[in-house]
Formats: structure tokens, C-alpha cells, sequence
């Protein structure tokens, strides 16, 4: 916590409470003592520029729910998988691969992966985002046209870099160590070198071993950033982030059973420690440079440039009994992941007679090149000596060990059947009119984009304009009530028997919802309906199980609806909250194949009914001023499992059901933080069906983080 005067105390507290101001920035100050009490950030009410809405969140007609650096600290996350999808409503991960990267699902699709607003997605990554370098999270649900349309129409989630914030030298120090060996350290300095040129570093260092044998993640981050002024009015931010990650294989947590799930031990592993770990690489430069004209009009332009390098494996049963005998399959895994993006937007505002119109008009340009060595393996196991999962004594690969060529360029190895690439172009306008003093707003937008993809040898290129329509209504400062249609597109490979290729998946998506600020904004809540619609979905062929051919057929049309609610902020003075509740259902409503996919069967990959809640109370004075007490939950019920299985035997997931708690104590230097997971130590798990058995993951059982802060 930084020490205010008398006057910037009172500025904070005047922009943090008052009726019908805007919050803090993010990249402000996220915390203050207001007359010796105190208060944490868990609310903005606006995203960042990267966003380009440059609006108010309770004037936007959609659900936009924003993370805070601060409501992380207090749940010690430390990546992207690492808990922060308690705090958004139905979010939740889909699969596991041992920290690599996050999938989110939410709204019955992928989540998008957005840094700093440019489309980060690839079909295996990015790395999970480590939280030391992230000054917030933005989740948008449902299309997004203002910053993409081609892709799902579940929505995004943008991870805001921290920048320097121009200020005298300021920034913090941290300690975390935890069960299964985990040692970490970070640091963050924030300084003005000049009254122009400000600059900031983050740096982290993590050990981590794991609660299954043989497992092991260890993460290393580097990230300075610069920003100068070069006018009074133009200003140039530059980022660079190095993250190294080195982690035993990636399927190391995968568990496989004829039983059905959970019937290992949590701490069962099929991994040998002799395998090479897995070593990924990401290099990431981002430029952003703004220019103000005057108070109405700003123009935007940013560059990114990522450079992902992946060297390991990851293991996998190519030969398993009913007897638990199996042959473990180690399959190669070297990548390249190149992306390249350039957009430039501009943002205005001008009055025609009474009516207000705030501008937003762009150019978006993205490349990627994704190539991958998949085509080299070597078995473990004989089949005179196979790996036995019973087994309860460790033995070394009857095998031995794999030796992969990398005599040739990957380049060449990859060509064609690993290769994905794709290139796209957006240009999108839209025209926020504002009526009754802004009081009612309707949005017009549309997008216009091209996408080029090459994926896995196969040929693909779509073009689209989609439309955007919102209405807002403030029925006072503190209410809002909204509207809203919305579309998406996907470009898809394949090949239909027929010989044409299958047409992009379509999203259309309409929404209502209500967004209220309670208290002067200490908290908000916003509550949400919606109805997505997607069309033109492949799956395979029925007639390949005959032919052993690889056709694709239109699948029909799929339905995800659902209702949301998030709540977030300080309800009384020193308790803060964060509580959210998703319902969803989706489900076939249309099938050209109703043998393996009739009407009515539900889509893989979300929970029905999806709850989770933090509560934080700090004692604000007395003898325990500064103690804080924490606890959380998620609770997920009819679960549906990962793939599109249709299993006769197929069993059901069992309701998951985590308790979480913190205790901690600070002042306006040190912050000493201890928190328990899995607190009744459940056995945790997600999964489905392969085949003819299944295959599933456990999570941690109950485990700690103690973390020692340090504010200078």
C-alpha cells in the first residue's frame, strides 16, 4: 500500500465512491487507506484501452466481467489454470495439460485468448499466462465484434499487461512457498527515469513439483516495459515478456481405467522420471503507440510479435487391456508457434443536434503459423513386458527410453499434416448513438472479415460481415438495463464426400441482461440471459467407420442457453465478495447424423449449473486491524464430460464440490498470506470416455501457499 497525502487521499476516495464517477484505473492505485481503513479493489468499472470501448461497463449492453490484481493476490493464483475462473460466471477449464495452457469454455465453446486486445488463440496454446506480469483479466461473454469475429460466440478473455503508471519509484517484492515443494519468488518495480520516460519490471522464478509422482513445473518470467511521451498528447508503450516454462511431459496426468473414474489413487501416475521434460519458450514484444487530437478523438496502433518454441512429448496408451496390461506410447512433440498482428483503431465522439455519437472504427491484420513434429514415437513397454497400472513398484521402460531425430529442419518434418496457419483481416465500424442525455444508447456496428487457413493440409478461406445491434438504457446512474445481437464466425477444414468443404460455423447470439452499481459502486452485480445459435458444425462421417476415410458431414444445429449472474466488490466496510451463478444447456436441435447424434443429446464440455463465491473480511481497527479471513467454493453439477463420446456405458461425472480458505494479516508495508485448498480434501477429478474405458485427471488434494509481501 502506498502512503497518500492528504489531498491524493481524498481524490482516491472521491474517484473510488462517488455517485456517477469513474473508478480508479487499474494501473492506478489498487489499493488505498481511506482514514486508516481499508479498502481493496475487487471492482473496475471500466476495461482497459485495449478493449477499445472506452465506455463505462454499465453503459456497455453486454456481460463484461473484469478480474482484479488485487482479488488474485488474496486467492494466490499464480496462472491462468490456477483458480481464476471462480470469478467469472460458468467459466471452467476443459482438460488438462500440465499448466502448458489454459482451454476455457464458457457459454459452450472455447473462450478466445486475447493479451493487451490482440487474438492470441492457438489450437494448442498459449502458455498459460503467469498472473507476476497481469494487471487484470477481462472476460467478455458472448460475440465480440468490436474486437473479434472470427471465432467462437462463447466470447474472450483479455489479459491486461501491468505498464508503467509514471510514478516515483514504487513496487513490490513477494516469497510463496507451498505444498509439494513450491518455491517462488516475483518482484515488480514501477519508476519515472525522467518526467517522460517511466519504466517497470517484473520478474518471477518458480520450482514446483507436484502431488503425482515424477511431476514437476517450473516457470521463469522477465518482463520490462517502457513507456515515454513523446508529446503532450502522443505517448509510446513498449512490453517485452519472456516466459520459460519446463515441466515433466504433458500427459503425465492423464489416468486411464475400464472402472470408470476416480478409481487410482490421486497420487497415480503412468509417467517415468527418466522421460526428457518438456521445455516451452515464449517470446512476446508488444508496441502500442496513442496519439490524442483533443478530448473527443484518439487514435490507437499496436504490433505484436509472439515466438513459441515447444521441445517434449507427451505419453499415451496405444495398446490397453481389460486386465490393466498396456503400452505406453511416448509421441515426439517439437513446435513453432509464430503469430504477427497490427491493428490500429480510432475512438471519437461528436453531438448531431441531440443526439451523441461515440465512434469506434478499425483495421485488424493477423498471422499465424503454428508447426508441429508429431510423427515420431517410440513404446515404452514390450508386449512381453507391458506396464501394468496395478502395479504398485516402480520399473524402469521395458523398452527403454526414445531417441528422436532432429537431424532436419522442422519446418520439413512438419509439412503438411502438422502444419496450421492462418491469415485474416477485419475492418469494423460502429456508431454508439446516445438519446435523453445518453440516458438510452443504441449500437450499430458492423465487421467485415477475410480469414485464410491452411489446417493440416486442408484448404479453407471465408469472408463475412457481421452485424451488431445493442440497446442500453440507464434507468438511473446506478442502473442499466440491456439488449443485445450479436455474430460469429469459425472457418473450419475438412472434406465432405461429395468433394466440397464445409462452410464456416456460424454463432448468432441475443442477449438481455441488467447491470446495477450498488452503494456509490463499492459493488455491482449484473445479471444476464442468452441464446446462441450455431450452424453448420462438422463431425465425422458415419461411412468412415466402414470405409476408414476421413469426411466430415454438416452436423445440423446446436442451441447453448443460459442465465448468469456475477456480484462483486465491498458489501460493508472491510468485506469484499465475489460470488457468481451460470445455468447452461447445450444441446443437438437439428442432426443429419441421429444415430450417433440425435436431437436433444448434449454438447461436451460445461456444467449445468455452475457456482462459486470468495468472501475476504479485514479487520478495518482494533487490536486485529489488518487480519484477514477468507473463504471460497465452487460448486459444478450435471457435468458433462470432455468429448463428444456416446458411450453406452458412459457414466457421469460426479458433482464437483472445493472449499478454499485464507488467513492473512498486512499494513502498509508487508502483507504475510496463507491459504488452504481443497480444504475437506475431496477427490477431484473430470474426465470421459475413450473407447471402451475411460480416461480422466485428478486434481490437488488439500495443499497451501504461505506468500510474505513486501510494498515499497
Amino acid at each position: 500500500m502506498r502512503k497518500l497525502t492528504v489531498a491524493a487521499t481524498f481524490f482516491a476516495t472521491t474517484m473510488a465512491f462517488a455517485q456517477q464517477q469513474d473508478s480508479i484505473k487499474s494501473n492506478d492505485i489498487e489499493e488505498v487507506i481511506v482514514n486508516g481503513k481499508y479498502y481493496k479493489k475487487y471492482v473496475e468499472k471500466e476495461g482497459s484501452s485495449s478493449m477499445r470501448l472506452d465506455e463505462a461497463l454499465i453503459k456497455i449492453p453486454q456481460n463484461i466481467s473484469i478480474i482484479t490484481n488485487r482479488a488474485l493476490e488474496d486467492q494466490q493464483v499464480t496462472t491462468l489454470s490456477d483458480g481464476v475462473l471462480r470469478n467469472v460466471s460458468g467459466a471452467q477449464r476443459l482438460e488438462h495439460w500440465g499448466d502448458m495452457y489454459t482451454r476455457v469454455n464458457m457459454r459452450g465453446s472455447r473462450a478466445a485468448a486475447f493479451m493487451n486486445g490482440v487474438n492470441v488463440t492457438s489450437n494448442w496454446g498459449p502458455l498459460s499466462e503467469d498472473m507476476s506480469f497481469v494487471d487484470h483479466i477481462e472476460f467478455i461473454k458472448g460475440p465480440s465484434g468490436f474486437l473479434m469475429s472470427n471465432g467462437e460466440p462463447s466470447g474472450i478473455y483479455n489479459i491486461v499487461t501491468k505498464k508503467p503508471t509514471g510514478q516515483s519509484l514504487n513496487g513490490s517484492a513477494r516469497v510463496t512457498l507451498g505444498s509439494f515443494n513450491m518455491y517462488r519468488g516475483e518482484t515488480d518495480v514501477d519508476t519515472k527515469i525522467t518526467d517522460k520516460v517511466s519504466f517497470r519490471l517484473n520478474l518471477m522464478a518458480q520450482n514446483k513439483n507436484s502431488f503425482r509422482k515424477y511431476e514437476f513445473n517450473d516457470r521463469y518470467i522477465i518482463n520490462p516495459s517502457l513507456k515515454v511521451n513523446l508529446t503532450d498528447k502522443t505517448t509510446l508503450t513498449a512490453e517485452y515478456i519472456y516466459q520459460k516454462a519446463k515441466m515433466s511431459e504433458v500427459g503425465s496426468a492423464y489416468v486411464f481405467s475400464y472402472e470408470g473414474y476416480a478409481t487410482k489413487p490421486v497420487d497415480y501416475t503412468m509417467t517415468d522420471p527418466g522421460i526428457d521434460p518438456t521445455n516451452v519458450d515464449n517470446n512476446t514484444v508488444n508496441i502500442n503507440l496513442q496519439h490524442t487530437f483533443n478530448e473527443n478523438w484518439k487514435l490507437t496502433s499496436q504490433l505484436t510479435y509472439i515466438n513459441e518454441y515447444t521441445l517434449g512429448s507427451d505419453i499415451w496408451p496405444s495398446k490397453f487391456s481389460p486386465n490393466g496390461e498396456m503400452i505406453r506410447t511416448l509421441y515426439f512433440w517439437e513446435a513453432s508457434n509464430v503469430m504477427k498482428f497490427g491493428q490500429v483503431f480510432l475512438n471519437g465522439y461528436v453531438k448531431t443536434g441531440n443526439i451523441s455519437h461515440k465512434i469506434l472504427t478499425g483495421l485488424d491484420l493477423g498471422s499465424k503459423k503454428y508447426l508441429a513434429d508429431w510423427n515420431q514415437w517410440h513404446d515404452l513397454d514390450t508386449n512381453s513386458e507391458p506396464f501394468n497400472i496395478n502395479s504398485t513398484t516402480y520399473a524402469p521402460p521395458s523398452n527403454g527410453y526414445a531417441e528422436f531425430n532432429t537431424s532436419t529442419s522442422l519446418e520439413s518434418r512438419a509439412t503438411p499434416l502438422g502444419t496450421i496457419e492462418q491469415n485474416y483481416t477485419g475492418i469494423y465500424v460502429q456508431d454508439e448513438l446516445g438519446f435523453l442525455d445518453d440516458a438510452l444508447r443504441v449500437t450499430l456496428a458492423a465487421r467485415y472479415t477475410n480469414v485464410k487457413e491452411n489446417s493440416y493440409g486442408t484448404q479453407a478461406e471465408a469472408d463475412k460481415i457481421s452485424p451488431r445491434i445493442g440497446v442500453s438504457y440507464s434507468i438511473d446512474s446506478n442502473t442499466s438495463v440491456y439488449g443485445l445481437y450479436d455474430q460469429s464466425f469459425t472457418p473450419q477444414a475438412g472434406l465432405f464426400r461429395s468433394g466440397g468443404i464445409p462452410k464456416p460455423i456460424t454463432g448468432n447470439n441475443m442477449e438481455i441482461g441488467v447491470k446495477r452499481d450498488w452503494f456509490n459502486g463499492k459493488w455491482n452485480t449484473t445479471l444476464s440471459l442468452y441464446n446462441i445459435i450455431k450452424r453448420n458444425e462438422t463431425v465425422n462421417d458415419p461411412l468412415n467407420k466402414i470405409n476408414a476415410e476421413n469426411f466430415v458431414i454438416d452436423l445440423g444445429k446446436t442451441r447453448v442457453q443460459g442465465i448468469e449472474f456475477d456480484l462483486k466488490g465491498e458489501i460493508t466496510k472491510g468485506f469484499n465478495a465475489i460470488f457468481n451463478y451460470a445455468f447452461t444447456e447445450n444441446k443437438i436441435t437439428e442432426s443429419n447424423d441421429p444415430a450417433e447424434n440425435p436431437v436433444g443429446k448434449r454438447i461436451p464440455g460445461y456444467a449445468k449449473h455452475t457456482a462459486n463465491g470468495w468472501l475476504n473480511y479485514t479487520f478495518t481497527n482494533g487490536t486485529l486491524e489488518g487480519f484477514g479471513l477468507s473463504f471460497g467454493g465452487t460448486y459444478m453439477a450435471d457435468r458433462s464430460t470432455w468429448a463428444w463420446a456416446n458411450t453406452a456405458a458412459q457414466k457421469d461425472l460426479d458433482d464437483y464440490v472445493k472449499f478454499d480458505a485464507g488467513l492473512s494479516w498486512e499494513n502498509t508495508k508487508f502483507r504475510v498470506g496463507l491459504n488452504v485448498f481443497n480444504v475437506f480434501n475431496r477427490y477431484l477429478y473430470s474426465g470421459s470416455p475413450y473407447g471402451n474405458y475411460y480416461y480422466y485427471q485428478a486434481e490437488a488434494p488439500r495443499n497451501f501457499r504461505v506468500s510474505i509481501g513486501y510494498k515499497f
